[in-house]
């Protein structure tokens, strides 16, 4: 295996960046180590921000160890059900998480429904819990899509602009080299390599975009929920830019369009419609810390 991953452009050439380190036999993926990070974080970022607006800070604990869970599973289901073709033979495979196959929006929208059964189970306010964990998720995102980088994957098409990102050919899925890739193989020091897209950089520089303009905003909001609708609608206008240049789309089967891109476009159209709806409209005042102390979360 051929471990360096090359930035030409910015004259940056990493020689050996492993995918995981070993205890005995037992491989731990820096993938793995990554997302825990982003999880952790995200979990702390929410704490932090429930203690702010005066809610109960442990229902953001409990409410991460179902969520995760949850949107594992999700994003799992999603990847699957959109790549049946290379699990139809093995069904077992679809259980071996370390072979990679996790989709983000998946993840979300299994998250979505964890909160709203969370919150109807639990009498608390929907939409204010969305405010709060979105400030998570995204911080998540944004640490998570570092794991794309040590497993070599979620990368665009040809370029040779100043983030241009040159990986061994060895060290990619063969499916994930489009005819255009192919065509602009170089081999350096007698080994071949693509040049692409570091789309994982993109979405996570977009995403911290997001997250500021989030923090920016939310002492500033209308309504509760605004500022997970923020979310949705600068995560979806990000995501239908970055995936129409990935090179591992998963399809709509029949009219062979990204889904992930299409639904990031439906996102942010009826993310943007709500905020403008519910700032013209929308009658009860949001919580803003020790403003509103009736509205804590018990």
């Amino acid at each position: 295996m051929d471990w360096m991953i090359y930035f030409p452009n910015l004259h940056i050439q990493l020689e050996n960046v492993g995918k995981a380190f070993y205890i005995g036999d037992f491989a731990i993926t820096f993938y793995g180590i990554i997302i825990a990070i982003g999880m952790l974080l995200g979990l702390g970022i929410a704490y932090y921000d429930a203690k702010r607006t005066g809610q109960n800070p442990e229902t953001y604990v409990d409410l991460a160890i179902i969520a995760i869970i949850t949107s594992i599973i999700g994003a799992r289901l999603y990847y699957v059900a959109f790549r049946f073709e290379h699990y139809k033979d093995n069904l077992l495979s679809i259980f071996n998480l370390r072979q990679g196959g996790l989709a983000i929006y998946g993840g979300v929208i299994a998250a979505i429904i964890t909160v709203f059964v969370f919150a109807r189970v639990k009498k608390l306010s929907f939409p204010l819990i969305c405010d709060t964990a979105g400030l998570g998720l995204i911080l998540g995102q944004i640490i998570g899509r570092w794991g794309n980088f040590f497993n070599r994957e979620v990368f665009g098409g040809y370029t040779d602009n100043i983030f241009a990102m040159q990986l061994p050919v060895s060290a990619v899925r063969q499916s994930d080299i489009t005819p255009e890739l192919a065509e602009h193989i170089i081999n350096i020091g007698g080994v071949d390599f693509i040049q692409v897209h570091p789309t994982f950089l993109y979405e996570s520089l977009w995403n911290l975009g997001v997250l500021i303009i989030m923090l920016l905003i939310r002492e500033h909001k209308k309504f509760d929920g605004e500022i997970f609708l923020i979310y949705l609608f600068g995560y979806g206008v990000g995501r239908f830019w970055i995936e129409g240049i990935r090179t591992d789309q998963l399809m709509l089967p029949g009219i062979n369009y990204p889904v992930s891109q299409a639904l990031a476009l439906v996102m942010a159209i009826v993310a943007f419609v709500w905020i403008l709806y519910g700032r013209r409209h929308h009658k009860n005042p949001p919580t803003l810390g020790i403003k509103n102390p009736k509205r804590t979360n018990e």
